[in-house]
């Protein structure tokens, strides 16, 4: 546990309560918690399931309707088959299985490959199973994507398992066809298994669209993926995500779980089935309201004087902070106290963070627009 002390998310919720105490305003950009809701008749059908009584038992596997709905999905969707016994398995949340996969493949010692900046739980969950970490830096220079030409041999060779997720949060990236070949012939030189996050994939702009790991030829043989429900069908608190691929890993993931959980709750299922199965105009609102949201807030903020680039993708943000500061922390707390908004030090996702801020997309329009202008009025961009 002494790698899980009171971290910076703590602090902002801390900052943000005081505020709060005080009666004065806050527009809160930090945590990446949806705000658009499920279809209506995702709702609909999960009010109905919570209404019979017979739902109420232990799920303990998952039920084949829903398997049906996550393979035909995947096959509609990325054009990749998979098998419903073998090789998937629901998730209570992709955070479930992050925090977990490793406790089912790693040793204490073992090595892990994370992405720097990434989602912290990336680096928590090898951690947790006593795992060490290489952080493989993401740059600017390089798109934010990893050079897995820059891993060290000795680290590539020691390492059991990497994580790599595109599109990325919190750099916003997406990765190309190419790097996901080079990644599968990576992990085969060196014998990793791969984990790729693709939670992101339906939220891309500007008519880009973003694919599967499992597209690759050869991602099966080394990898798996997982998939969420909780920004593409906005059933975040409903906690469904899926791990598809390799179905050996598969297997050790669901071994592991049923040790740990007795399944999803049955009205919840049902509500993912609706979800995967039912009308799917319902993806293309949420997209358009993202975008539009991202619009909103960077060019607003870009016609203040704080230059951002569009994310090509996710529901955030990453933005170096302004000179004359240097340091994150510094800058997240000054503008909190100063206007009232608050975002995420880039410094919480890793060292190569350092010097950037996450904001998510997930206020109005008009608050986005308040939070432009009290931002402006603060002069807090025109002190160098």
């Amino acid at each position: 546990m002494r790698h899980f002390e009171t971290g910076i998310f703590c602090t902002l919720s801390q900052m943000k309560r005081e505020k709060l105490e005080k009666g004065e305003p806050v527009i809160d950009f930090s945590i990446g918690s949806p705000n658009i809701p499920p279809a209506q008749h995702i709702i609909d059908t999960l009010a109905q399931g919570a209404a019979d009584k017979e739902n109420y038992e232990y799920a303990i596997t998952d039920t084949r309707e829903l398997q049906n709905a996550v393979r035909t999905w995947y096959q509609r969707r990325y054009d990749v088959e998979l098998d419903c016994d073998s090789e998937m398995t629901s998730l209570l949340g992709s955070q479930d299985g992050l925090a977990h996969l490793s406790l089912a493949i790693a040793d204490p010692g073992d090595l892990v490959l994370v992405p720097d900046p990434g989602y912290p739980i990336f680096g928590d969950g090898p951690l947790l199973a006593g795992a060490e970490l290489y952080r493989m830096p993401q740059k600017a220079e390089n798109d934010w994507l990893i050079d897995l030409k820059a891993v060290p041999e000795q680290a590539a060779r020691r390492a059991k398992l990497m994580v790599v997720s595109y599109p990325n949060n919190p750099v916003t990236s997406i990765a190309p066809p190419s790097f996901y070949r080079e990644l599968v012939d990576f992990a085969k030189t060196y014998d990793i298994i791969v984990l790729h996050d693709n939670a992101y994939s339906e939220l891309a702009f500007d008519g880009a669209r973003c694919g599967s790991f499992l597209q690759t030829p050869g991602a099966k043989e080394v990898g798996i993926e997982f998939n969420s429900l909780s920004k593409t069908y906005g059933l975040a608190g409903a906690r469904i995500g899926f791990a598809v691929g390799n179905r050996n890993v598969i297997s050790m993931l669901k071994t592991l779980k049923s040790n740990m959980d007795y399944g999803m709750f049955l009205p919840v299922q049902k509500a993912a089935v609706a979800a995967l199965t039912g009308p799917q105009d319902c993806v293309e609102q949420t997209r358009a309201a993202y975008e539009r949201r991202r619009n909103v807030l960077v060019e607003g903020l870009n016609g203040i004087g704080w230059k951002i680039r569009k994310p090509m993708a996710t529901m955030f943000v990453w933005a170096k902070i302004p000179a004359p500061y240097s340091d994150s922390v510094s800058f997240v707390k000054d503008l909190f106290a100063r206007t009232g908004v608050l975002v995420t030090p880039g410094s919480a996702f890793g060292p190569s963070g350092e010097g950037y801020v996450r904001m998510a997309l997930v206020r109005s329009e008009k608050e986005m627009n308040q939070a432009i202008c009290a931002i402006d009025q603060s002069k807090i961009l025109k002190q160098s």
